[in-house]
């Protein structure tokens, strides 16, 4: 079971990635998850949440790339309340890296691939904190570095 690290506490606390149905994407407002979620229905989109209860504390839309054998996070938002010094949770963004490094694996094995656009601040942060090489414009993990991140998110 993936967890998450309840920072005040230094305690594990379980959770639950799934697919985002209809009545969640109420929840996911842009003042919550920096984004409106709702023009990505068109993509695989799922949530993290405390497991036994319906609080989502990230959100990840996926988008696959066949002929390139990728998965593509197309956006990524932790909670507003666990970012920055302040936080209450750590690992949800890696749980949803590792998730969609999981996912890749499952389409295209060996040879699978994840990538993502970061925002220009966070590319140092994804490439140092999740073993992700530098793309110019994006960031992308494959090879060992992936199969680490499952290890490291027990995905």
């Amino acid at each position: 079971m993936q967890t998450v690290t309840h920072i005040k506490e230094a305690s594990e606390i379980d959770v639950v990635i799934e697919r985002v149905r209809e009545e969640d994407f109420k929840k996911m407002t842009k003042a919550r998850f920096f984004f409106n979620w709702k023009t990505e229905k068109e993509n695989e989109v799922y949530k993290l949440t405390l497991a036994g209860t319906d609080e989502i504390l990230g959100v990840m839309s996926l988008v696959n790339y066949p002929g390139e054998q990728r998965c593509q996070i197309n956006l990524l938002s932790v909670s507003k309340e666990n970012r920055g010094k302040n936080k209450i949770y750590a690992g949800i963004a890696g749980n949803l890296i590792a998730y969609a490094c999981r996912e890749s694996i499952k389409l295209y094995g060996a040879d699978a691939c994840v990538s993502l656009h970061p925002k220009t601040e966070l590319k140092a942060h994804y490439i140092e904190q999740y073993g992700m090489m530098d793309a110019g414009m994006q960031v992308f993990v494959e090879g060992i570095n992936l199969f680490r991140l499952l290890e490291k998110y027990k995905i």
